[in-house]
């Protein structure tokens, strides 16, 4: 993170020194100090803004938060999510996408290791094993789209299932990372919702592994995937799971979601609910972190949403997933 002023830069290292020997008052003055030569610096606003907030002093961390959003429209910083998680504003339907952008490319070279090796992450294995459980043995589909597809963890397990296998994200730092493993047919940048949308009926399977939990209302994409589905397609997902009938903001910038708002959402977009299961997706701090991972259909032609579950092939897993 640099301002674009040497002398402001400076006075960051030696904040942050301070602040790591716990003298964070210190810190904090000497950072406000740097950002008068430097008053347009988001980062530098956003960064005194949470060590405000660790100190207690909601109010002048509200505050510089707005800034931010005020020198930054875009929010690449992330700026509404503190103020939503401050009660300052209320949430947003989805997390800014020049946020969710701008994570990734940072994270991009360090995020397999991070996630696989330290967080136990498991969501591409299982949802494959959920598809697996509903189709014939051997099934090849014809047409797959990784939605949020990020480095390729979920390419990799659907690849060999998959006579073409497209990828989409929005950070282009992650797709660099999964072209350098040839696993799909086609990779673009691009946001999911957009993306789904403008591809009627071209899929007969969709993943989204882990995207969902940015976004908080999910009509826009069960809708626009509904759409890209062939008839008798599927939607393999994740969700974050929390309790209650809706979604809500979490402190880790990510967006839970209860069962029945799931449920309710996909019925809405005309999707049958073929597997749903709670497990474990990965560690947060150390903990387990509940999740929902679900298999949603497009009714096949001559069939609708309305009729019994058992027409479409309905297949009820409600367990934690081995």
């Amino acid at each position: 993170m640099t301002s674009g002023n040497m002398l402001a830069d400076r006075r960051l290292e030696m904040a942050r020194a301070l602040h790591e020997r716990g003298d964070r008052a210190a810190a904090a003055e000497l950072l406000e100090q740097a950002l008068e030569l430097a008053p347009d610096w988001v980062g530098g606003h956003f960064l005194l803004a949470g060590w405000l907030e660790e100190a207690g002093r909601r109010d002048d961390a509200v505050a510089l938060y707005r800034r931010c959003l005020g020198l930054d429209p875009r929010d690449r910083v992330g700026a509404v999510v503190r103020l939503a998680l401050l009660g300052a504003v209320a949430a947003t339907p989805e997390l800014p996408q020049a946020y969710v952008a701008g994570v990734f490319d940072d994270y991009a070279e360090r995020f397999e290791a991070a996630l696989v090796e330290r967080l136990a992450y498991r969501v591409p294995a299982a949802l494959h094993d959920l598809v697996a459980a509903l189709v014939p043995p051997g099934t090849v589909h014809a047409r797959v789209l990784d939605l949020g597809c990020g480095t390729g963890l979920a390419g990799e397990r659907f690849r060999a299932s998959s006579s073409w296998l497209e990828g989409v994200d929005l950070s282009e730092g992650m797709v660099a990372l999964a072209r350098r493993k040839s696993l799909y047919d086609d990779l673009e940048v691009g946001e999911a919702v957009a993306f789904a949308g403008a591809r009627r009926d071209r899929y007969d399977l969709v993943v989204a592994a882990d995207v969902l939990v940015y976004m908080g209302e999910l009509s826009g994409v069960m809708g626009a995937v509904a759409g890209a589905l062939v008839p008798g397609g599927r939607f393999a997902l994740s969700v974050e799971a929390t309790e209650g009938e809706g979604y809500r903001l979490t402190a880790g910038h990510r967006y839970a979601h209860s069962r029945a708002c799931l449920l309710a959402q996909a019925g809405a977009a005309g999707l049958v609910v073929e597997s749903l299961v709670e497990t474990t997706c990965r560690l947060e701090a150390g903990v387990p972190l509940r999740a929902y991972l679900a298999v949603v259909r497009r009714p096949a032609e001559g069939t609708s949403a309305s009729e019994p579950a058992s027409a479409e092939g309905h297949v009820a897993i409600d367990r934690p997933f081995n």
